[in-house]
């Protein structure tokens, strides 16, 4: 199906790394467009070059050309075993970008696990195995001596997961306070305003921020979901067993969002988690006030606030809540799985 990995670029004299892909939609889509792309400047500045060899759908697969763009669908082959596509390919990364569906978790998760245990490093913007199964895809990347990186999963191209997975080690965080939810920061923005609710939503799904069905984000499902995979990477805690606790945006919040403008507050939708509360995530509508992070969001932007007692407040925010968004998280992450280290890098 495609050559062994680590063949080396007669041009760049880079490593070329290939990689699996799960699910070509939008994400899917935009992640093998961008490294067909930017090939030429992720070797010179990153010393590797990741090439998709594989690209998989629910029932067909196939190869990408030598420009490294898929032929059309009619021309995919029948899905083979991953075990079969990873072996011809030599993969060394298997990327998801499959919907977080509940009927899609257990194939997402046995794959992921099929990937690992082969000592295939998984890069994820699926969440919905990663709520289920966090402990299972631990233990089957510590056996096969792989890595997992989940920056899409966690809030697009906002890099809020390596935050809390390796840059706040030895700062003592304490809480994770959070707007990661473009969505319904847009909402609560356009309800100060005076729009309805509905003329909120409708907005946002014109400007392509909010899915056709945006209830997981109004009801602070999505936010809770992606606090609880952050407090698994900075504190250990298994997604599975956090209790969520959630306060939805609904047609009584248009005039909450009213009043708090007209005492130069905003109200955010804010998804916390507290090393004084383990194991619990809460979503609640909050007043917040000038100079607080949260407050300054516009949306749909997004924040992070991780609290460092001593340290002092860390804050990231920005990242594109968008199919490229999501895909440059995963192309961020394949690289940091891949590239070599050494020196600075």
């Amino acid at each position: 199906m495609g050559e062994a990995t680590q063949v080396t670029d007669a041009v760049t004299e880079e490593p070329r790394t290939d990689v699996v892909l799960a699910g070509y939609g939008p994400v899917g889509q935009a992640f093998v467009d961008r490294l067909a792309r930017d090939g030429d400047a992720l070797a010179r500045r990153h010393g590797v070059r990741p090439r998709v060899a594989a690209v998989r759908a629910s029932t067909a697969q196939c190869r990408p050309g030598a420009d490294g763009a898929p032929p059309p669908r009619a021309e995919w082959g029948p899905a083979r075993p991953l075990e079969e596509t990873l072996d011809r390919t030599g993969a060394r990364v298997f990327v998801q970008a499959v919907p977080s569906s509940p009927g899609l978790r257990e194939r997402a998760a046995q794959e992921a696990v099929t990937a690992l245990r082969r000592g295939v490093h998984l890069v994820t913007a699926t969440k919905s195995h990663l709520l289920t199964h966090w402990r299972e895809l631990d233990a089957a990347a510590r056996a096969g001596g792989s890595m997992i990186r989940i920056s899409g999963a966690t809030g697009a191209a906002l890099p809020a997961g390596d935050l809390s997975r390796t840059s706040l080690r030895g700062l003592d965080c304490r809480t994770i306070r959070a707007c990661p939810n473009g969505t319904v920061t847009f909402v609560l923005d356009r309800l100060a305003e005076g729009d309805t609710p509905a003329d909120a939503i409708r907005a946002a799904q014109l400007r392509g921020i909010a899915e056709a069905d945006p209830s997981a984000d109004l009801s602070g499902e999505d936010a809770a979901t992606k606090v609880r995979l952050l407090a698994a990477l900075a504190w250990g805690w298994d997604p599975a067993e956090v209790r969520v606790h959630t306060q939805p945006v609904d047609v009584s919040t248009a005039g909450r969002a009213l009043d708090a403008v007209s005492r130069s507050r905003r109200l955010r939708a804010v998804a916390g988690a507290s090393l004084a509360e383990p194991g619990i995530v809460r979503v609640r509508l909050e007043e917040t006030e000038p100079g607080d992070p949260l407050h300054a969001l516009n949306g749909p932007e997004k924040a992070v606030v991780f609290g460092c007692p001593d340290a002092g407040d860390v804050t990231v925010s920005g990242g594109r809540s968008s199919p490229v968004g999501a895909a440059l998280a995963l192309v961020k992450d394949t690289v940091e799985v891949t590239a070599p280290r050494t020196g600075f890098r």
